[in-house]
């Protein structure tokens, strides 16, 4: 089988000009080309272009990725295996960013700046800056909190009010599904996983789907955090978790 370049981008999500060039830099040549001279990608072609975008989306510049592609004593398992050791260190990397940003999101601490009547106004008896010293000190650095703490810094107390109120409603929604015996697994709960997914997109920084698992992970681990949600109802904080990962697979397979 050979395909054409053109299939060969919608296979892979590139553009035409995209496999061009990497044909003009040498790092994906097509094996052949038809009797009008258009490039004519095999299985082959289609292995290492996978290789490629493996490694680009890891953020290697193209210049190390012919390097590795093309070193003779390395055979396919091997990049594999080192593809396999990239990307676990960076889930453990966004794991820990996704640890961070929750910590300081739940506590409402990022650029409130509000008074305490107001506060009290938004937040009910919640303290928003419960954990404010303990996010900032082991989570300032990253470019998530950074995004959060940067929106958050402009919101108003009626901001503050639409994003409570959403949380309740929401909070709502989801404790009625539980009782009503809907599962993780079904459209209803996925749908609600995803409403929390966009929820902290619209508010405070974007959420893959990637980091989504991993929040719904830290909900059942942190004891902290799967109080919160358990206080809502027993059992909810698993739900979630379950919930969140249905969606993302829903989304990402």
């Amino acid at each position: 089988m050979s395909y054409t370049v053109g299939r060969v981008a919608g296979f892979a999500g590139v553009t035409v000009r995209t496999l061009h060039h990497y044909d003009d830099i040498g790092l994906l040549t097509p094996s052949g080309r038809s009797h009008a001279g258009h490039r004519r990608y095999n299985d082959a072609d289609l292995d290492r272009l996978q290789q490629i975008l493996f490694y680009r989306e890891l953020g290697f510049p193209l210049d190390e990725v012919a390097v590795l592609l093309d070193d003779p004593d390395a055979d396919p398992r091997a990049h594999l295996r080192r593809q396999h050791e990239l990307l676990t260190a960076r889930i453990e990397k966004l794991r820990k960013m996704a640890a961070a940003v929750e910590n300081a999101m739940e506590a409402r601490t990022m650029g409130i700046n509000l008074t305490p009547e107001e506060k009290f106004e938004v937040f009910g008896d919640k303290d928003p800056e419960q954990y404010a010293e303990e996010a900032e000190e082991r989570w300032g650095g990253t470019e998530a909190y950074a995004e959060s703490q940067r929106r958050a810094a402009a919101y108003t107390k009626e901001d503050w009010k639409r994003v409570q109120a959403e949380v309740d409603d929401w909070q709502e929604r989801y404790t009625a599904l539980i009782a009503a015996g809907g599962q993780p697994a079904g459209e209803a709960a996925m749908d609600l996983a995803e409403e929390h997914r966009r929820h902290i997109g619209k508010w405070y920084f974007e959420v893959p789907y990637e980091m989504h698992r991993c929040f719904g992970e830290m909900y059942v681990a942190d004891e902290r955090f799967k109080a919160y949600y358990d206080s809502m109802r027993p059992g909810l904080a698993e739900h979630l978790r379950d919930a969140i990962l249905a969606n993302a697979e829903r989304h990402t397979s």
